[in-house]
């Protein structure tokens, strides 16, 4: 065993051709043999045992840096680096001071813990995203199907042990190496280790030791999937005995790229730093002929610096963007990537599949047609009971139809009801074998399996080959459309004349046109098992049609409804029949126009340019792709995105992968998805609900409209900092109207915890009613600016304001004031408490930009109030506790001068309610 977990069959470094080679010269039966497992796999009890002598079936964790190193890199970013020059500087004039000014000293502490605070809240945040991350990914594990006591089960991958027989079908990930011992048209797709996209054919048969072992077509290898077909296969490698381990031990860890609103937050720093430098130069040079002391004057242009710098922005945007993501998974959506949440808020466009998205992927058989008439079926959902009206005419269909299933009838366990082991659509018909009297085990022993040719898409039919009474038959269902092509005859009647074609037709459109999916069931005799799947699938007898139903799911109405009423489209693309999607689509909302919807068939996607393509898509709202591949369904979101749509695409099979990658927002099933799905996703639905997409864009544009909000409060109360500092300056007045420590109270107690409060805001009212933004609106836009200058001019002119109305009424000239003057701490004091009680008003009214903060409830967001009122009692402190006072240079305020912060830093709610109002009003006239 690998130190990190893993092991090989034979005793040897886990290398491929020290291993392997050996195992690939043998036939199926040596291998069960060497591997010490037989073909009805391994015993629950050997598995166990194994499993604890040679490990877990895992890679280990990609290498991370220490906590330690992953907090010093909170110091990166590049607010911390001007704050920390900002203390280095101020640390460096309280050192050269003579005599050293401990106000110097104090300011250099405040910001280095300013500093240590953003990182504190920032590396916290991230470490809960990881545990979250972790715990969330666990919630949506890697599973295989295996052999253990002769019975498939469902296995987590990192329990799977060498001698393990896994049961390999198309889209199935390979969770570890293995040696195939059965193949029915198998082939895999190595792309993640050989970097060769064509899926490559596997056999059960030895190769020669002269071929090298990656090249083997009896091997197959962790980190590869399954493109076509079904197998057996013996795990011979696990862990990091794997070739996939190999190479994952050589490979470096690759950094992540940033995110759009990473770089573009990286962007705004970057302007704004430069902007604080500038400022401070340009003030230091004006400044410094007024006769200052060079120290003195340099420290107040460090304190403008401060001043221009939104200290609280870091962490903020840290908590804004995992309380996003935390609420998605809530919601049963996991977001693998930041650049989903950003994206969502912007969708215009989801495809969606029909099964198990729009519907319940519970499938019950309502109708079956067989001997020229329909029988009706009792009962729903997978327990066996109900009946078959006048079963007898339909047992050889119900018998054909349930020998040609892979997926197993598990009864009820537990708190479990009757559930499936496999594909949803063959537990409807082994139910149906049920209610219709037959003992599936009975019949299986009767007519045992000797051959099959998996489903595959192309086809869209699967056949099972059984040899009873010394003969052997092909039972094949699927699509009626495909199967009916390849049927002479139909049950009953000699040949498959025009005639029987039509009543057949009829049958099917009539089940498709009350929703019903349909499936086509057919049989033939064959010379032997080793007939060829082309002589197989001509040629047949039709036994008849079986129509089930699989039910909308109740939540998806008003997903829909709430959809379209953002400006999102929602457009259908599925494998399933036009009427059948019709008939959902028409049930949940998607198709609202009178008339039949344009109906576009993958046949015809083939025959249609991809400029044909985008202006159908223009012109047609109404439109419904129906019988399509999922090469077509990548078609479909390419068009859209030509067209300069945001699209976000549903799906569920490994076929789907490219469609999702394509999108602007994949999202995979993770209830019923395959693991290649899942993998090239960046969401997962935890349900499989197409409600839980339109809840997801829901958050995901009310992160969006938080961290807009939070950028407009924490730039405007800036605007408010220094507008005054301006003001004093070019009026000749000696000292600044408020100090680099005011400030940076400022920040860590009225901007902060308020912030963070603001990025909990639940989804404002209405926000699904609003159009989806443009792909190109930057976070940082011209709308964003307007409002916090709007803001902020407010908050400046209140704060200059009362500065300067305190020193007129002295009555003492400006050259007289010194930094003890009474007076002049006084006026210090009323300007940052203007501040901070104009950023209470500043919060309510930042939280939504068109609704009236009266009708969102002004206690509806009780952590908004309660970080108000922390900062307004840490600003008392500094006013009222003499140790605050020294420091701050502060005094205590009277009533009336709480009365006049309070009426100014009220114009900033008032001015934004008559704006509301004027739009709202505005909008109403128009």
């Amino acid at each position: 065993m690998d130190a990190a977990g893993g092991n090989r069959l034979l005793t040897a470094p886990p290398t491929v051709d020290s291993g392997l080679p050996a195992v690939r010269e043998l036939s199926p039966h040596e291998v069960f043999a060497a591997a010490g497992s037989a073909p009805r796999g391994l015993t629950s009890a050997e598995a166990v045992v194994r499993l604890a002598e040679r490990g877990r079936n895992e890679l280990p964790s990609a290498p991370r840096a220490s906590l330690v190193l992953r907090f010093l890199g909170q110091f990166t970013d590049l607010f911390a680096v001007v704050l920390l020059v900002a203390a280095v500087f101020t640390l460096a004039a309280y050192l050269l001071g003579d005599p050293p000014d401990a106000g110097n000293l104090q300011l250099a502490v405040a910001i280095v813990a300013v500093v240590l605070l953003n990182a504190a809240i920032g590396f916290g945040q991230e470490y809960m995203a990881e545990r979250t991350a972790e715990a969330l990914r666990a919630m949506v594990p890697h599973r295989a199907g295996v052999l253990r006591d002769g019975e498939r089960v469902e296995v987590p991958a990192a329990e799977l042990v060498v001698g393990d027989v896994v049961v390999l079908e198309a889209g199935d990930a390979v969770s570890a190496d293995c040696r195939v011992v059965e193949a029915h048209e198998l082939a895999v797709n190595n792309v993640a280790l050989t970097g060769e996209s064509d899926p490559a054919g596997r056999t059960a048969e030895p190769v020669p030791a002269s071929v090298p072992p990656i090249e083997a077509r009896n091997l197959v290898w962790m980190g590869t999937t399954v493109a076509t077909g079904a197998g057996k296969a013996v795990v011979t490698g696990t862990g990091t005995g794997t070739e996939f381990g190999r190479i994952y031990r050589l490979t470096a860890e690759t950094a992540p790229d940033r995110s759009p609103l990473q770089r573009q937050i990286a962007g705004m720093a970057r302007r704004v730093a430069l902007a604080a430098f500038v400022l401070g130069a340009l003030l230091f040079a004006v400044r410094l002929p007024l006769g200052g002391p060079i120290v003195a004057t340099f420290v107040f242009a460090l304190g403008v610096m401060v001043a221009c710098v939104p200290e609280g922005l870091p962490a903020t945007l840290s908590v804004a963007l995992a309380i996003g993501v935390r609420r998605m998974a809530r919601r049963q959506a996991l977001v693998k990537k930041l650049v989903a949440v950003e994206t969502l808020g912007s969708t215009t466009v989801i495809c969606t599949d029909k099964t198990g998205t729009l519907t319940k992927a519970e499938m019950t058989v309502q109708q079956v047609w067989a001997a020229g008439r329909t029988h009706r079926v009792t009962g729903a959902g997978y327990a066996p009971d109900g009946s078959v009206e006048d079963p007898e005419p339909v047992l050889d269909l119900v018998r054909a139809a349930a020998l040609c299933c892979d997926a197993r009838l598990l009864p009820p366990s537990g708190k479990d009801g009757w559930r499936i082991l496999g594909d949803t659509t063959e537990g409807a018909l082994l139910t149906l074998a049920a209610k219709a009297g037959l003992d599936l085990t009975a019949e299986q022993a009767a007519a045992p399996r000797v051959g099959e040719f998996p489903f595959d898409s192309a086809r869209k039919l699967m056949t099972t080959l059984h040899e009873r009474d010394g003969r052997v038959r092909a039972f094949v269902k699927g699509a009626p459309m495909e199967l009916l092509a390849r049927c002479t005859s139909i049950r009953g009647e000699s040949t498959m004349d025009d005639t029987a074609r039509r009543r057949v037709l009829a049958a099917n459109d009539a089940m498709a046109a009350s929703g019903l999916r349909v499936l086509a069931v057919a049989v033939r005799e064959v010379d032997d098992a080793r007939v060829g799947q082309n002589e197989a699938e001509s040629g047949l007898t039709l036994l008849g049609l079986v129509g089930m139903l699989d039910p909308p799911r109740p939540e998806v109405v008003e997903a829909v409804k709430a959809c379209r009423g953002a400006g999102i489209r929602v457009v259908m693309v599925t494998g399933d029949y036009a009427l059948t999607a019709e008939a959902i689509g028409r049930r949940v909302g998607i198709l609202t126009a009178p008339g039949p919807p344009r109906t576009v068939t993958g046949a015809e996607l083939d025959r249609t340019g991809d400029d044909a393509l985008r202006d159908l898509l223009t012109r047609q709202q109404d439109v419904l792709f129906a019988r399509v591949k999922p090469e077509h369904k990548m078609r479909v979101v390419g068009a859209f995105k030509d067209l300069g749509e945001v699209v976000a695409v549903t799906g569920d099979g490994a076929n789907d992968a490219p469609a999702l990658k394509r999108a602007d927002i994949g999202v995979a099933m993770g209830a019923s998805g395959t693991d290649v799905a899942r993998e090239a996703a960046v969401m997962v639905l935890l349900d499989d609900s197409f409600a839980s997409i339109a809840a997801a864009v829901r958050l995901g544009r009310s992160v969006y409209a938080n961290i807009r909000k939070f950028l407009i409060y924490l730039f405007s109360h800036n605007l408010g900092e220094l507008v005054p500092i301006l003001t004093a300056t070019f009026a000749g007045f000696p000292l600044v109207p408020i100090n680099a420590m005011q400030i940076l109270a400022i920040d860590l107690g009225s901007d902060v915890l308020p912030a963070l409060a603001l990025g909990t805001e639940p989804p404002e009212p209405g926000i699904m009613d609003a159009p989806p933004r443009k792909r190109t609106q930057r976070l940082f836009s011209a709308a964003l600016v307007r409002r916090f200058l709007f803001l902020g001019s407010i908050q400046a002119i209140g704060a200059t304001f009362v500065f300067f109305w305190h020193i007129h009424t002295a009555g003492i000239p400006f050259s007289e004031f010194t930094a003890d003057n009474p007076v002049y701490r006084e006026a210090l004091t009323m300007t940052q408490a203007a501040i901070v009680v104009s950023q209470v008003f500043n919060a309510f009214t930042v939280r939504s930009n068109r609704l009236s903060v009266f009708r969102l409830g002004l206690l509806s967001n009780p952590a908004l109030i309660g970080a108000q009122l922390i900062g307004v009692a840490i600003m008392c402190a500094i006013s009222y506790a003499p140790p605050l006072q020294a420091i701050f240079h502060t005094a205590p305020l009277s009533l009336a001068d709480w009365a006049l912060v309070t009426a100014f830093g009220a114009l900033v709610l008032v001015a934004d309610e008559i704006r509301k109002a004027l739009l709202h009003r505005r909008k109403a006239t128009a």
